[in-house]
């Protein structure tokens, strides 16, 4: 449930410390509503994957309250991360596709893991596919596919339960300009759907398409600014 306010994401003032002398956020005080599309900028180490990995409970903030869609990730337990995470879609850098499966059998994965029947899994795998244009690649195996088919693929995984959210760490990484550009469709079309999306990238070319971004820089926002209706920066 989220208030009136249509808040999916809500960070107060929460900080993450690995030791005492490695802090990766600090003091973050940030509002995701409904629908955003959110890109998160800065140079490599500013925090940007740290701050995914919190709203994922990944990891847990040191100190501060982060509540995703209700739930305050400090003290969610272990039985209440399934259901967090089945409104959440990652697209994250350390998750590889399985090699001794199929592309189909990849996305359908994550509905077999929550208990769909394998009719229905396999339909809406498909359906997943054919929206990142990979159907006709559905038999194939991973290794067959170049980097952007891979991560489209990853998309794909990340949509199929159908999430509220979307968290894309650097999804665009390695691709070169077409592929990074299609992976991009692919995510700006499920925000058009109304699910919420956070990117995070260091491809400036990227942040003209977002109606926000929050600019990290040494775990600390140090800009933030948000597309007026008529298009100009507010």
């Amino acid at each position: 449930m989220t208030g009136p306010s249509h808040s999916m994401i809500e960070f107060n003032q929460v900080s993450k410390k690995y030791t005492r002398d490695v802090v990766a956020l600090r003091d973050i005080t940030l509002t995701v509503n409904k629908g955003d599309l959110i890109f998160l900028a800065g140079p490599s180490g500013a925090g940007k994957t740290t701050l995914l990995n919190l709203i994922a409970a990944i990891e847990r903030p040191s100190s501060g309250t982060l509540t995703v869609s209700g739930a305050n990730v400090g003290k969610l337990k272990s039985s209440g991360l399934p259901y967090l995470r089945r409104n959440l879609g990652l697209i994250l850098q350390q998750q590889k596709l399985l090699q001794d499966r199929s592309v189909l059998a990849n996305v359908m994965l994550p509905l077999l893991v929550t208990g769909a029947t394998r009719a229905e899994a396999e339909k809406r795998a498909q359906a997943a596919l054919d929206k990142v244009g990979l159907l006709d690649k559905a038999a194939t195996d991973p290794q067959a596919l170049s980097g952007g088919e891979q991560q489209r693929v990853s998309i794909a995984r990340a949509i199929v339960n159908r999430p509220q959210i979307i968290l894309a760490d650097e999804p665009t990484a390695n691709l070169d300009r077409d592929n990074a550009n299609k992976v991009l469709d692919a995510l700006r079309s499920f925000h058009a759907a109304g699910v919420t999306c956070l990117i995070s990238t260091h491809d400036e070319q990227f942040l003209d398409s977002a109606n926000r971004v929050v600019f990290l820089d040494q775990g600390q926002i140090v800009d933030h600014w948000r597309k007026s209706a008529a298009g100009g920066a507010a």
